[in-house]
C-alpha cells in the first residue's frame, strides 16, 4: 500500500510550525502559526464561484430557504449570498418600468402585510397596491401601520392608475387618504380584496422571513426591502 504525506506550511511566513485551529463558519479547517502568529485557512478555495452555482443560490433564496440553510446546502457563506442578492437586485429594472399599460375598467386592491426586522416589536408593515386584472403589484411602501404610511403609498401610485376604483378593507386610514369617489371599503371575507390577500399569502409561503411564526427574519431594513423586490 502506498501512502502519501502532505506537509503544510504557513501561507504568511512559510514556517512548518503550525497547529490546527478548528474550522471557520463554512467548515474549512484553519491553522495557527506559532512563528508569525497568523490565523489562516489551511486549504483556501479557489476565488470565485461558478455561475450556475450562483444562479442556484439565488433561486433558493426565493424558495423559503434561509441564509443559513443555503450555507448548509451549497457551502456558500452568508456574506457571499447577501452580496449576490444585492448585485442581483441592482440589475433588476425599476418597478415603474415593468408596469403593464392601463386599461379602462381596471380596479386596484390595497392591503397591508405585517412583518418585522430583528425583533418582533420592530414592526414593518408592507403596504401593497395590486391591479386586479393583471395581478401585478403596482407599488409598495414599508413603514408603520398609520395614516402617514398610507399617504406614502398613495403618492407612489402610477399616474395612469390614479383614477381607478380602490378596494380595501375597513381600516380607518384608507378612508382618510383615498378619495371617497374612488374608495370601495368592504369587510373582511367579502372577497373584494381576495387577489391581494392571495399575493400576501404567496409571499409568506415563498419567503420564510415574512412568516408570522418563524425563526427566519430580516436583520436589517435594507435586506427586508431587497427581498420584497
Amino acid at each position: 500500500m502506498i501512502q502519501e504525506t502532505t506537509t503544510f506550511t504557513c501561507r504568511s511566513c512559510g514556517s512548518p510550525n503550525i497547529i490546527k485551529n478548528r474550522s471557520n463558519k463554512c467548515g474549512n479547517p484553519q491553522y495557527h502559526c506559532k512563528d508569525c502568529r497568523a490565523y489562516r485557512v489551511l486549504k483556501p478555495r479557489a476565488k470565485g464561484h461558478e455561475m450556475h452555482l450562483r444562479q442556484r443560490v439565488l433561486k433558493a433564496s426565493q424558495e423559503r430557504v434561509s441564509l443559513r440553510g443555503i450555507q448548509r446546502i451549497f457551502g456558500v457563506c452568508r456574506q457571499t449570498t447577501l452580496r449576490w442578492i444585492r448585485q442581483h437586485v441592482r440589475q433588476l429594472p425599476m418597478l415603474a418600468d415593468t408596469i403593464l399599460p392601463f386599461h379602462w375598467g381596471d380596479v386596484l386592491e390595497v392591503d397591508e402585510l405585517w412583518s418585522f426586522v430583528a425583533k418582533k416589536n420592530q414592526n414593518r408593515w408592507i403596504w401593497l397596491a395590486q391591479c386586479r386584472r393583471t395581478h401585478q403589484i403596482l407599488t409598495f411602501y414599508i413603514g408603520n401601520r398609520d395614516e402617514a404610511a398610507c399617504q406614502q403609498l398613495w403618492q407612489r401610485f402610477p399616474k395612469a392608475y390614479f383614477a381607478c376604483p380602490i378596494c380595501t378593507d375597513e381600516y380607518a386610514p384608507y378612508a382618510n387618504v383615498f378619495p371617497t369617489i374612488q374608495h370601495r371599503p368592504s369587510p373582511k371575507g367579502s372577497s373584494k380584496t381576495s387577489h391581494i390577500e392571495c399575493w400576501n399569502n404567496t409571499l409568506r409561503q415563498r419567503l420564510s422571513r415574512f412568516v408570522r411564526k418563524s425563526l427566519s427574519f430580516s436583520k436589517s431594513d435594507q435586506m427586508h426591502y431587497l427581498m420584497v423586490l
